[in-house]
């Protein structure tokens, strides 16, 4: 399992960015090639290499986004719930979502049809009465036929986003998508989002407590390795053994950190506040889309539940032209292009630098690459990167993100088509 954003460390070695040895005649050294970006890298590069037209990966935080970024493929997130996580190793359940990496929209759509369908066997399905009313609701998708006419879509532009370690290659593409979508006719909206400031580190509160609840199961009896020391010596030093060697040192740092979180002294001080933080993140996104969130108007016992399709549809869209919100939000993906192997080992987990400066430097460095793509996870809203551009400076690609209200995929689809045409 690697669940760190620069995939350096998984169980058959790290993923590297396939555009770094394209790139090349020569196969470069070492120290020159470029991250696939994590988790799923593996996925994105996979697909970037020409191996295969599509993969799928977990989301939890922006696993399948940042490496899509980095790599210059599509990277979709669907809604939490539309797609079934049977078979799916769970690391924070109530986060995980299964995803799609292709080369174009049009894939990643057709992907997301096949799969995007009610299971039983897994209980964070969505649920047939609530697919059928989110379907009938008004949507962007819906009401505009013409890919060169988005004078009825209004995008947001979330204060909270322009942040200090945004490098300029990324701050120029991201104004390039704007103008591109107002040139079409779009309205751009500024819009705030408050709690953004505080979802990453709602989310590494989170995460690795439900990881470490989920990953107590491997502990070499039921499911996973098991050392191969004499169980007749100790069984204790059997057990710590067996969970040492099964996880790398980053799985091991998030279990620990959960497990300290769920602590009786903890609980209260971090886990509950964390969890409030996550809905002040759904509760902003509501305020912002346009779109009505299916899940609250069956949750609220709303008059839709007792509508036929066409009704909920009249009554969605009149709610929708009466709304001051948006149908979409662009941001960006990542804080820059894909890093360098050697930059990334430089400030990774395993350092044995003394400079303890250093060491927390390295933290935080890793750790604000899911800046832009954790709220949506905390939200369960669908969210995509689409490669837009290179870089200037060092050639590599960018990607751009569009994020949409829980259950508008297809509205996510259109605009990401727009961009994806005119990149």
């Amino acid at each position: 399992m690697s669940l760190e954003w620069a995939n350096m460390y998984s169980a058959f070695g790290p993923a590297y960015n396939p555009h770094t040895i394209i790139s090349d005649q020569k196969e470069p050294i070492d120290q020159e090639l470029r991250v696939a970006g994590g988790s799923s890298g593996g996925s994105a590069a996979a697909v970037a290499s020409g191996m295969c037209f599509a993969s799928l990966g977990s989301d939890t935080g922006g696993s399948i986004r940042l490496p899509a970024s980095y790599c210059g493929v599509i990277g979709f997130k669907p809604s939490y719930g539309q797609c079934s996580r049977w078979g799916l190793v769970a690391y924070a359940s109530s986060l995980d979502t299964v995803g799609i990496i292709t080369r174009n929209v049009h894939d990643a759509q057709l992907i997301y049809d096949i799969i995007s369908k009610y299971d039983e066997k897994d209980p964070s399905s969505l649920p047939p009465k609530l697919r059928s009313i989110n379907s009938s609701l008004a949507s962007f998708d819906k009401t505009n036929s013409n890919f060169t006419d988005l004078s009825k879509l209004r995008v947001g532009i979330p204060q909270e986003y322009y942040v200090s370690e945004l490098s300029d290659p990324i701050k120029s593409l991201w104004k390039r998508g704007i103008s591109l979508l107002r040139s079409y006719g779009a309205t751009i909206v500024s819009v705030s989002c408050p709690s953004t400031r505080y979802a990453l580190p709602a989310y590494y509160i989170l995460a690795p407590a439900e990881a470490s609840s989920n990953l107590a199961r491997y502990d070499g009896v039921r499911y996973g390795h098991r050392s191969d020391m004499d169980s007749k010596q100790d069984e204790k030093l059997l057990y710590t053994h067996t969970r040492s060697e099964g996880f790398g040192e980053e799985v091991k740092r998030r279990i620990l950190l959960g497990t300290y979180t769920l602590t009786a002294g903890s609980y209260n001080n971090y886990f509950i506040y964390a969890q409030r933080i996550r809905k002040m993140v759904q509760s902003d996104f509501d305020y912002v889309f346009r779109r009505p969130n299916p899940l609250h108007l069956v949750k609220n016992e709303s008059s839709f539940c007792n509508c036929n399709n066409d009704e909920i549809f009249e009554i969605s869209n009149k709610l929708r032209k009466e709304s001051h919100g948006v149908d979409v939000i662009i941001t960006p993906v990542a804080i820059s292009t894909s890093p360098k192997v050697k930059d990334s080992l430089s400030s990774s987990f395993l350092s044995n630098s003394d400079n303890t400066k250093s060491l927390d430097d390295s933290f935080v460095n890793a750790y604000v690459n899911d800046v832009f793509t954790i709220p949506a996870n905390l939200a369960g809203i669908p969210a995509i990167s689409v490669p837009f551009g290179i870089s200037p400076i060092d050639g590599f690609p960018i990607g751009l993100q569009l994020m949409t209200q829980y259950g508008d995929e297809h509205t996510l689809f259109y605009i990401s088509k727009v961009l994806e045409n005119n990149k």
